[in-house]
């Protein structure tokens, strides 16, 4: 049994990979502020006597004796991340450091959840890691992809200075259960508006496209990082290199929702990148050949179930 701490693991994907992490027998420390994380999403593994749920935040020092970090906490969403970017950028920074020094200390491996936001608006296309992006440092999403390219280099910094073993993946667009009804991101976004019957809201002209990976598979994707050989540092992208306009993604939500929503097109946000698609070779010869399983009809419609349950609550 190997000791866990996963930082911002009662949010979207921290909730998947504890519950993944305990049912592999290990013990799980769940660390959390809630600034996006939510209660809600551990509340099942609550009876569990190997997981544990701290408040706390990782600007501040923490200290534990754990076999493994996954560093994922972080507001993930444009919505959250610009509300406060001061704050998202000192989460990224000094949060990187703080799980860092831990790691050094106890002589924890630990894991860094990046980003495919580090790439920008990318001038390659599909997108490989050694690109090494086209990003506005000071444009309202610079606090989240210039916090996330910091701590990369604070990962690598560490671990060229003092040893530490440490992993970093870049997260592609990720949706499934528990995604925040409000968290602005265009599935959750979509799958809301087409239930609840309202106008779905394409920003630009609709044409430009994004890589939809489901829950399951990118935490099979982390567990199989964290696990892979001490030499093979990342980062490494884990995506669903399927590609989709916003325009086909919001006719599947309407389709497998039933809805009589119409599309209604707003300006586009500054800095959104027009075309993200990961390439995911890299992970497919260094983890036990890893790629996605669920396509995305499939993985919509388990979405829209929760969606479904959640917005009749509201």
């Amino acid at each position: 049994m190997k000791k866990i701490l996963v930082t911002g693991g009662a949010g979207f994907i921290g909730s998947h990979l504890c519950e993944r992490l305990l049912k592999e027998g290990n013990e799980v420390i769940c660390l959390d502020n809630y600034f996006t994380g939510d209660k809600q999403n551990i509340i099942h593994l609550l009876d569990n006597p190997y997981f544990e749920l701290v408040r706390h935040d990782v600007t501040e020092p923490y200290y534990a004796e754990v076999d493994e970090i996954y560093n994922l906490a972080c507001p993930a969403s444009p919505v959250h991340y610009q509300y406060n970017p001061i704050k998202t950028i000192k989460t990224s920074v000094m949060g990187a450091i703080n799980m860092l020094g831990l790691a050094k200390r106890v002589k924890a491996k630990i894991l860094q959840a990046s980003t495919s936001e580090v790439y920008g608006d990318p001038k390659i296309h599909p997108q490989p890691e050694t690109y090494w992006g086209h990003v506005n440092p000071i444009g309202i999403r610079s606090c989240y992809d210039e916090g996330k390219r910091c701590a990369e280099t604070l990962f690598m910094d560490y671990h060229n200075q003092n040893d530490v073993k440490i992993k970093i993946i870049r997260i592609f667009n990720t949706y499934g259960p528990r995604m925040n009804p409000d968290d602005g991101r265009v599935v959750s976004n979509f799958i809301v508006q087409a239930i609840k019957g309202k106008d779905i809201t394409i920003y630009g002209d609709g044409k430009q496209t994004r890589s939809f990976q489901y829950a399951d598979d990118l935490v099979e994707g982390m567990i199989r990082m964290m696990n892979s050989k001490d030499s093979f540092l990342g980062p490494v992208n884990l995506g669903n290199p399927g590609e989709f306009t916003m325009l086909e993604l919001a006719q599947k939500v309407i389709e497998i929702t039933d809805s009589s929503s119409k599309l209604v097109f707003l300006p586009l946000p500054k800095d959104d990148p027009m075309q993200r698609k990961p390439d995911i070779s890299l992970a497919y010869d260094n983890l036990s050949e890893w790629e996605p399983k669920i396509n995305l009809e499939e993985g919509l419609l388990k979405t829209v179930k929760y969606f479904k349950n959640v917005v009749s609550t509201q």
